[in-house]
């Protein structure tokens, strides 16, 4: 279990700090993930301009997740929104899996992913491999 939440029992203000994190960490990494690419062989192709969009849609789907969560009374009513971040990151997951990426890069990946999946813990939906 993680961070000493209770199993199953989460305050919208552990919630609130999670996604905060999760914000703060997505920011990071799409710059990172950005330099990476232009320094890789996919560099200037339509897949580089793919995968950036990939991780823009992440970014702009967490800005989204946090207005919504701050509207919301219960953090479960954002499930959905939660579910399709998820279905965006894992997206990107399976392209940083396939590549060779600046060490900074993947790390900056690790550490989101990590966060990611307490998110999903939190929503009971699945994680991130």
């Amino acid at each position: 279990m993680r961070r000493g939440y209770p199993r199953g029992y989460y305050s919208k203000a552990q919630v609130e700090r999670i996604i905060r994190r999760v914000e703060n960490r997505s920011d990071r990494f799409v710059r990172s993930f950005d330099n990476s690419l232009d320094r890789s062989r996919v560099d200037g192709t339509w897949r580089e301009d793919n995968l950036n969009e990939r991780a823009r849609e992440l970014e702009n789907g967490l800005d989204s997740l946090r207005r919504e969560f701050d509207r919301m009374d219960r953090y479960q009513d954002t499930r959905a929104q939660v579910s399709n971040v998820l279905g965006t990151a894992e997206r990107i997951n399976t392209a940083v899996r396939r590549r060779r990426l600046r060490n900074n890069t993947e790390r900056l990946w690790a550490q989101l992913r990590s966060e990611l999946n307490a998110l999903a813990e939190v929503y009971n939906l699945r994680r991130l491999r």
